[in-house]
């Protein structure tokens, strides 16, 4: 088994853990309607990207990652108590705007859709 796979499949570990945490630990308001998108671990699982969406404005953007920054270290502890890894990884928080690009392409469509009708 080569470590990528290896990275891949503790990430999605991690990544579940994580949002068990925000959804039921974390009481930060801040956080509200964060929902996790993804994780890339390095391979020597020691360094992780976790992507993060929120609808909403750029400030809304903004204090999720400061949200999200602020439980870093509690989200850390509590993945090292809970799953048995030699090093819990250093964690970067990624804002990932896909969600808000489908939802304005959504609302695009829509309006091309009905514009068709008016025709």
């Amino acid at each position: 088994m080569t470590s990528g796979k290896r990275a891949v499949r503790v990430g999605d570990l991690i990544l579940r853990e994580m949002a068990s945490l925000l959804l039921e630990k974390v009481q930060d308001p801040r956080i509200r309607g964060v929902t996790l998108t993804g994780i890339r671990l390095s391979n020597d699982l020691k360094q992780a990207k976790v992507f993060y969406s929120v609808l909403g404005d750029k400030g809304e953007v903004e204090a999720a990652l400061k949200g999200l920054n602020s439980a870093k270290g509690f989200i850390k502890r509590q993945i090292g108590t809970r799953m048995e890894l030699r090093y819990v990884p250093e964690i970067l928080f990624v804002h990932d705007a896909s969600l808000e690009v489908g939802s304005h392409l959504e609302r695009v469509f829509e309006k091309m859709a009905a514009l068709e009708k008016d025709l």
